[in-house]
């Protein structure tokens, strides 16, 4: 067998009106070995776009003398008969083809087509990313020219081969299972696992070691066990043998083992004093706040005393982050290293909410749907999630690289309480919540994150393990997710997703399958059940209706009354002391849905509760499950529905968002508490010995009066048990770190698109930009603003070279658009709200970063003016107490992506002038870790920028490079 591994340069997208420019074509066989390449350039009938150039390097002088598309088709087409076309991005390629045989007068390419992407999707599921210069880096292999035909084509055949070989290796059962979820007659993919499971099953070969088999599936697991022999001996061990051991020679003995494993390793000065304030909080019940900057080495300046103290006095520590990447830093960096360095053993284990982890019954009931009920999406999403139980140990939906479309395909085997049948349950030996629930159980440490912990709050702490003692890293999130968690949140598809579980069709849905189950039983009250399951069916459709009836009410409601933002989003407000004039009516039709839910709820309740009362088939038990959290779900839906449409909870702020795009598909009803400082103080504060807060921004003006007021940590400095510490930098900012502020830089006047204010902006980081050579962040506080520069920006920095990458503009996620930065230096990145923190761009990847505005809350915000109106009822200046610090820590934030590491330097343009201009200014500036400043005229930023960068401006001082040492301890999370 042949085949044809194809890749086209063209001058653009659209196969009807772009032109292919090179082509490339690898004959290899079965084995993966190259028969043949052919390579040509193509002649267009008009110009090469330069942006085309740029990414290929192919540009009009390349092509002048190439042959037209009709003769190198003429030597394409033979090599093609007979074989099995593949390519990256298959039917960007098919198109192509397509169309340039069509107006070549040949006839269409007819053979089968395979593409790589969604094949590698498939065998490797947990790649992070699947472009093909990603994947080769991944596969390590060659692929020395991206974006040139030939070079792609090769890249490409050689992908091809590897995921040939991953695909024969798989265990039989899996082989299987992939062929099952594709028809074979109208997929080429199904094809192609029929092809290699019908050698498979030729083959006189063993099954490959290393897998377990449970239920006709092959895995990477074996049991759990709840046997904890030697936990508690173990425990005791490590008691005993820090019992005569101060911190210091515990400290001294793991900073000797650093050293040997990492001869550059060494303490900073803030991380050492970290050390002393964790301690002393975990050991005297206090609370403590902590300011760490980058480089402090925050998270072994947490860890070290934790672990000393929970071993030493057998006590429990949870760690809580923000961000699954800290969790996944701490997990994969943090604790190995001090797994090797510690003088005792000790446990850790992560620990995520109970949707992060897949249900082994839900996906063994969802593989058994048949094929033809599949799509393309779900066959593949299914596919991928069969071969990755080959390779998981924990199950957990962050290994598993899905796409958008594919994350309503894990909804479906998640696990959840719901719908689990604990230990009546086949799989419950090899369940990767328990096994992880089990393993927080027995752990010294356990990492979760802040959705999770107050989650475990609202559940009366019955989720997480027992602890009294906290450490919260990113603690400037912690107000805002408890915000969120400890309200409520509802969308237009709150309702669909339930009710698609419940019923889809005919063939597919929980209530046709448990229909089908019914009918086979051999109880004289089946057909009663079977007829009042069907009289359900009818509820669901009335139910939908219903909701669609509503949300287009609640979306005219929001139309009527918000205008539209520069993204098209409206947010309205509902304040019960001036609902709008048709409040009534939308009251009406949101209790038409709550009591249809009822009315589909009560009588699907009872006849379920009938039936696992006279059977125990496990098939029926475990159908009734899943139809039971379905239910449940419902069930929470009418709860929510029914506080919103009362606004019956005082203190909590109710609004409705939606975009003006998508209308009410898009609205959203939200219901949160507008202040959750008690909240946090019952919940938290009062019930919990200590708890360690940290992150690099948690003070404004040196001062934490802020996040202590919005945490409710008041009482306790009351009560002496709140203890604060701001750590010095390891980073001399002063040689590190220049902040120019252009004092003649124009203001706004009036809206965020003035005219004269985008226009000096544009011109000025062009200039800028130019004299960096790219490797410039712009940060942003509006997307409309973004949008005006973008295009004006791009226009003047073409003739330099330098590519102008927008968030919004350019597509792709943020890691995406920060991955092209930081593999094409000669850029500038033009970003929003996401992009002021979590962002690590360290070394030459990031010379210069651009503030444009202060970034201030929208004081239109529905929290944000409720809490506003809070200060105003108790005389204070609603803008010196929320607004300002909200924005000051925002700020520090933004300035932390500048300087990384100890050796980075680098310039903050601020064209904000407000920061100079007015009194409050000079609380964003006096919170910056000491950078220099100057303001100068507009016309000597260029030459200042040129002054400071030059090489012998002054290197940076030796001993901030002796601090980077300290750099496996050193991550910092913000």
């Amino acid at each position: 067998m042949k085949f044809a591994v194809l890749d086209f340069e063209t001058t653009g997208t659209s196969s009807e009106h772009d032109e292919i420019i090179q082509a490339g074509l690898a004959l290899i066989d079965e084995t993966g070995a190259a028969d043949s390449v052919y390579a040509s350039m193509v002649k267009p009938s008009k110009s090469i776009p330069e942006f085309i150039t740029r990414l290929t390097g192919i540009g009009d002088d390349d092509v002048r003398d190439a042959p037209a598309i009709e003769d190198v088709l003429a030597e394409m087409v033979p090599l093609l008969q007979d074989a099995v076309l593949v390519a990256h991005n298959a039917t960007f390629d098919a198109q192509f083809l397509q169309a340039a045989l069509d107006r070549s007068g040949y006839l269409p390419y007819g053979g089968r087509v395979i593409d790589t992407v969604d094949l590698a999707r498939i065998v490797y599921p947990s790649l992070p990313s699947y472009r093909l210069g990603a994947l080769t880096q991944s596969l390590n292999i060659v692929h020395d020219r991206p974006h040139q035909a030939d070079s792609d084509a090769l890249a490409t055949a050689d992908v091809f081969a590897r995921c040939l070989d991953r695909l024969r290796a798989l265990p039989l059962l899996t082989l299987q299972r992939l062929a099952n979820l594709f028809d074979p007659e109208q997929n080429d993919l199904g094809w192609l696992f029929a092809h290699v499971l019908g050698w498979r099953e030729t083959q006189p070969l063993a099954e490959p070691e290393g897998y377990h088999y449970f239920r006709q599936f092959a895995m990477n697991v074996t049991d759990w066990t709840e046997d904890d022999e030697g936990r508690e001996e173990a425990s005791l061990n490590a008691a005993r043998e820090l019992a005569g051991m101060s911190f210091e020679e515990f400290e001294d003995g793991v900073r000797e083992r650093l050293q040997t494993l990492l001869p550059s390793y060494e303490t900073r000065e803030g991380q050492r004093i970290m050390y002393g304030e964790v301690l002393e909080a975990l050991a005297h019940d206090a609370h403590l706040l902590v300011e760490a900057g980058t480089g402090t080495g925050k998270s072994l300046g947490y860890l070290l005393p934790s672990l000393y103290y929970g071993l030493k006095e057998t006590k429990k520590i949870v760690v809580t982050t923000h961000t699954i990447q800290l969790q996944e830093q701490l997990r994969q960096r943090d604790l190995p290293l001090l797994q090797e360095v510690l003088p005792v053993p000790f446990r850790a284990a992560v620990f995520k909410g109970r949707g992060n982890y897949m249900c082994l019954r839900k996906f063994e009931q969802q593989q058994q749907l048949p094929e033809a009920a599949l799509t393309r999406e779900e066959a593949v999403t299914r596919a991928q999630m069969a071969v990755w139980l080959t390779e998981t140990e924990r199950g957990e939906a962050e290994e598993l690289n899905l796409n958008g479309r594919s994350k309503d395909e894990w909804s479906t085997v998640a696990s959840d309480a719901d719908s689990c049948l604990n230990r009546q349950c086949p799989w419950f030996r090899k369940c990767f919540y328990h096994r992880a629930r089990q393993d927080a159980n027995k752990a010294d440490l356990v990492i979760t994150n802040h959705a999770m912990v107050f989650t475990d709050m609202r559940a009366e702490h019955r989720l997480l393990p027992a602890y009294d003692r906290l450490i919260v890293d990113e603690a400037h999130h912690l107000e805002e997710v408890a915000s969120s968690h400890l309200g409520q949140k509802t969308g237009y598809h709150a309702l669909h997703a339930p009710l698609q579980r419940l019923w889809k069709d005919a063939r597919s849905g929980q209530l046709s399958a448990l229909i089908g189950l019914v009918g086979g039983l051999g109880d004289d009250q089946a057909p009663v059940w079977a007829e009042k399951l069907e009289e359900a069916l009818p509820r669901v459709h009335e139910l939908r209706e219903a909701w669609e009836q509503w949300t287009d009410r609640l979306y005219a409601l929001l139309a009527a009354n918000a205008a539209a933002d520069e993204t098209g989003s409206l947010t309205y407000r509902l304040r019960t002391e001036a609902l709008p004039s048709d409040w009534e009516s939308v009251q009406v039709d949101g209790h038409n849905v709550i009591q249809r839910l009822s009315d589909l709820l009560r009588p699907l309740d009872k006849v379920l509760s009938e039936i696992r009362e006279r059977n125990d088939d496990l098939s029926v038990q475990s159908a009734l499950t899943d139809l039971n959290g379905a239910l449940k779900d419902l069930a929470s839906l009418r709860a929510e529905l029914q506080s919103f449409v009362t606004l019956g909870d005082e203190g909590h702020v109710y609004w409705l968002e939606g975009h003006s795009q998508f209308r009410s598909r898009s609205v959203w009803m939200y219901n949160v508490p507008a202040d959750v400082s008690d909240l946090l103080k019952e919940g938290m504060f009062d019930k919990k010995a200590s708890v360690v807060l940290t992150s690099a921004t948690l003070t404004v003006d040196k001062s934490f009066q802020y996040v202590k007021e919005q945490l409710g940590l008041d009482g306790a400095e009351q009560e002496g048990r709140l203890r604060t510490a701001q750590l010095p930098s390891p980073f001399n900012y002063r040689k590190q770190a220049l902040v120019l502020i252009p004092r003649d830089f124009p203001n706004i006047r009036g809206k965020d698109g003035d005219a004269a204010f985008v226009q000096a902006l544009t011109q000025s980081i062009a200039e800028v930009a130019s004299e960096t050579g790219g490797r410039m962040l712009v940060l942003f506080t509006s997307h409309r603003m973004l949008k005006t520069v973008y295009g004006p920006l791009k226009e003047k920095l073409e003739p330099s070279d330098i590519q102008v990458l927008g968030q919004g503009v350019d597509g792709g996620s943020r890691s995406r658009l920060t991955r092209q930065f930081m593999e094409q230096p000669r850029s500038v990145l033009l970003g929003t709200s996401s992009f002021w923190e979590g962002v690590d761009l360290p070394g030459d990847a990031l010379t210069c970063l651009a503030i444009v505005r202060l970034p201030f809350q929208p004081p239109n915000h529905p929290v944000v003016e409720a809490k506003s109106e809070r200060l105003q009822a108790e005389k204070k200046n609603p803008f010196m107490k929320l607004s300002l610090p909200q924005a000051v820590i925002r700020f520090k934030q933004g300035f932390g992506r500048l300087v990384r590491t100890a050796s980075d330097k680098g310039i903050v343009v601020l064209y904000d002038t407000r920061v100079i201009d007015t009194n409050y200014g000079k609380y964003f500036l006096y919170s910056l870790p000491g950078p220099k400043m100057e303001h100068l005229p507009l016309a000597g930023l260029v030459p200042r920028v040129r002054e400071w960068l030059a090489p012998d401006a002054g290197a940076v001082a030796d001993e901030t490079a002796a601090a980077s040492a300290g750099g496996k301890g050193g991550g910092d999370g913000t």
